[in-house]
């Protein structure tokens, strides 16, 4: 296994495991927006650019329900 292979494979890892805890804490989805950035730059470096693109997608998508998420002060 190449290290470009190991490095999406952990991340793809980690995106499901946050997708699955989103609901325990808001936390969970900024965390889940970061494994799509990692997504996405596996993507665009295995050279799967619509991949690449539609993972920075969701990674902003993502962000945006984590600032949604953020308890009112």
């Amino acid at each position: 296994m190449s290290a470009l292979t190991a490095f999406g494979l952990f991340a793809v890892t980690a995106m499901l495991v946050f997708y699955a805890l989103e609901k325990r804490s808001p936390w969970f989805i900024f965390s889940f927006a970061l494994a799509c950035m990692l997504a996405s730059v596996y993507g665009f470096l295995q050279g799967a650019w619509p991949f690449g693109a539609v993972e920075a997608v969701w990674s902003v998508v993502a962000l945006r329900r984590w600032w949604l998420a953020q308890p009112e002060k």
